[in-house]
């Protein structure tokens, strides 16, 4: 739902947006790459999420108030329109400062898993992935990438659902996302996203339990650029 050790993203970033630089990477492809529908459900509930998380985010608002934050720019467009097996995500994050060499590029998979409960899946690009930085800029990015080139970072998948207020929050599930980025065995990461703005904390742990890298305080605060 996106590397920066000194904060969490996003997501990632989105994060990431979260959001989930860190997590090692795990088996090829999405399941149904085929691009059929099994499983898929809820298809209103996963076209809103994704609605409210496309967009361009800046984290500028919260790093005048806070120091310890960085200025950091995030971009979500759709890929892949014409495919049935859920909603697919472009997610690239950037410093202000370093707008031509993102530190996150993600690739997001949103199905519904029945019961209220969404799910982004988190993927790596094929090869160099500063070779796919500005695609956010395309009316339809990576044409020439096939899903089945995709890694998935297994264990690092969001689970979301809607509160009351209409936002989606989640997080990934207890030590399953591993992580090797500055000693850290496994990551965490949460996230809410309320079509506005987008909260995203990526923490990563030591097999001790201790925290080695990410923000300490909270999430970093994307709020949205564009007219939503």
């Amino acid at each position: 739902m996106i590397r920066l050790s000194v904060f969490v993203s996003a997501v990632a970033v989105a994060v990431a947006v979260v959001l989930l630089a860190g997590c090692a990477a795990g088996n090829n492809a999405a399941s149904n790459a085929d691009g059929s529908a099994a499983g898929v459900g809820g298809k209103a509930s996963v076209e809103r999420l994704a609605a409210m998380m496309v967009g361009t985010y800046s984290s500028a608002e919260q790093a005048a108030e806070d120091p310890e934050y960085r200025v950091i720019e995030l971009h979500m467009v759709r890929a892949w329109r014409e495919r049935t097996d859920g909603v697919w995500l472009y997610v690239e994050q950037a410093a202000a400062t370093a707008r031509e060499k993102p530190y996150r590029q993600r690739v997001y998979r949103l199905t519904d898993l029945g019961g209220g409960v969404l799910k982004s899946e988190v993927f790596t690009l094929p090869g160099d992935p500063l070779r796919f930085a500005g695609e956010w800029k395309r009316p339809n990015p990576l044409p020439d990438v096939k899903v089945e080139e995709l890694t998935l970072r297994d264990g690092c998948a969001l689970t979301l659902t809607a509160g009351p207020d209409g936002a989606f929050a989640g997080s990934t599930n207890g030590s399953d996302c591993a992580s090797e980025l500055n000693g850290a065995r496994y990551a965490t990461s949460s996230a809410r996203i309320t079509g506005k703005e987008l909260i995203s904390w990526d923490q990563g742990f030591d097999a001790m339990g201790k925290q080695v890298w990410g923000a300490t305080k909270g999430g970093y605060i994307f709020k949205k650029a564009l007219p939503w």
